[in-house]
């Protein structure tokens, strides 16, 4: 295995192990990580969103589907399951509550690592099948005209 998925590999472990020392062990000190809910800039912002998610989902795990490198470049597909216990970050900055509903969902992370450590990550899921198998709706601050095309 190469050193750039060893270190991936690694992080999917920590982040399964809700072990934060472990996570932060695999990023750069100038890292920066991508995602719906917003841009985390160094270590403490990335263990700040790490924290965050195992509190809203105490039960989180990441299966590991498929991971591809190409140079420093590494993309992994997963699945990610948990369980709705706490509150979360949204996109845009607001705040869900509880619901007590669990998720099962498809994610694409795509890192770049340099010298064994996670220098960018960037972390793409389809927001709105969480939110539906959370329970949530969409709603359209300004419908379209009923005859729109």
């Amino acid at each position: 295995m190469s050193e750039a998925c060893d270190v991936v590999y690694r992080l999917v472990a920590a982040i399964n192990d809700h072990d934060l020392d472990a996570v932060l062990r695999c990023y750069s000190p100038t890292a920066a990580a991508v995602g719906p809910q917003g841009v985390a800039d160094g270590p403490e912002e990335i263990g700040f969103y790490h924290s965050h998610v195992w509190e809203g989902f105490p039960d989180l795990r990441l299966t590991v589907w498929e991971v591809v490198q190409s140079g420093d470049l590494v993309v992994l597909e997963s699945t990610v399951t948990g369980t709705n216990l706490g509150f979360f970050l949204l996109p845009g900055g607001g705040v869900a509550d509880s619901t007590g509903k669990g998720i099962s969902v498809r994610y694409c992370w795509v890192f770049t690592v340099e010298s064994a450590a996670i220098v960018a990550q960037r972390v793409y899921y389809d927001q709105l099948e969480m939110y539906a198998q959370l329970g949530a709706r969409l709603v359209l601050d300004d419908p379209p005209p009923y005859d729109a095309v």
